[in-house]
């Protein structure tokens, strides 16, 4: 397959909530597979579609060490998530040169269509859990300094354009 190009923030189909997916055909399957390219590329453990201009409910999650472990997800969603908190440095490829700390549930516990086209349930934990939660974010059109203070963001999107 391909890695995409990633579109650069402030595109407005990053604040899109992206469509359900129906069914999963061989056109998702294929999209799936350029997500993982060019999460492969960036280097990173995640991607959305809505960060490659595609506006719809589907992620791709690989934060394992050896890589080669990508999780593929149509409509996913949070069912459970752990009231501890973990810290993680984040950033986005659609606005690259600048991450921020941001603290998410450390574990949480998602709903998805899978590349089989069955509904899973599964727990993520620490930098897995991390990753899927960034990714709904994108789905629900969503950056992760949405999760900053307004001070924070601001100087954070001001270095990324300096930065670009």
């Amino acid at each position: 397959m391909t890695a995409r190009r990633c579109i650069p923030w402030p595109d407005r189909r990053l604040r899109a909530v992206a469509q359900p997916v129906e069914e999963i055909t061989d056109e998702i399957r294929a999209i799936w597979s350029d997500m993982i390219d060019t999460m492969e590329a960036m280097p990173g453990v995640g991607l959305a579609a809505p960060q490659i201009g595609v506006l719809l409910r589907l992620a791709v999650v690989d934060a394992s060490e050896g890589r080669g472990q990508a999780v593929r997800m149509a409509n996913p969603e949070v069912l459970h998530a752990s009231v501890e908190l973990r810290a993680h440095e984040e950033g986005s490829p659609n606005l690259p040169g600048v991450w921020a700390e941001v603290k998410r549930p450390r574990a949480v516990t998602v709903r998805f269509v899978n590349d089989q086209a069955v509904v899973e349930e599964r727990d993520f934990i620490g930098l897995w859990a991390t990753s899927v939660q960034h990714q709904i974010d994108h789905l629900q059109g969503r950056m992760y300094f949405d999760h900053l203070s307004k001070v924070k963001r601001d100087m954070l999107i001001k270095r990324a354009r300096k930065a670009g």
